[in-house]
């Protein structure tokens, strides 16, 4: 049984920065990711990271947010910099068991089998 833990979440004013953590237990996952949902809005791929460590972004999140990976503790990270007001969100880690086109599944939320219980992050202008 595989359980994600986040944490990280909080309030900060606009042009702060956040660090969010997800530690997994139980299987190997060769695909994590971050997701978030705003009130009133669909669940939205922020980034992905398969086992080998290549990464995927939203335009929306590009040179402002860093997905990584504690290869030891397996914890993914979820840098965030200079966040706007309309990066306020409930996020979400998710993650699968299969790597294969990880980067691609962004997008697809219902490919991954395992979520976190989500934290959430209010920026303020």
């Amino acid at each position: 049984q595989v359980q994600l833990v986040e944490s990280g979440g909080g309030s900060v004013q606009a042009g702060g920065s956040l660090t969010l953590s997800c530690e997994p237990s139980g299987s190997n996952l060769g695909c994590m990711a971050w997701f978030r949902q705003a009130p009133g809005k669909a669940r939205e791929g922020v980034a992905t990271q398969d086992s080998l460590g290549l990464k995927n972004y939203a335009d929306s999140v590009k040179g402002r947010f860093t997905i990584s990976q504690d290869i030891h503790k397996k914890t993914l990270y979820l840098r965030m910099n200079n966040l706007k007001p309309e990066d306020t969100a409930i996020y979400y880690c998710a993650g699968r068991i299969e790597y294969a086109r990880c980067l691609g599944a962004l997008k697809k939320p219902a490919d991954f089998a395992y979520w976190g219980q989500g934290t959430q992050v209010t920026v303020s202008s």
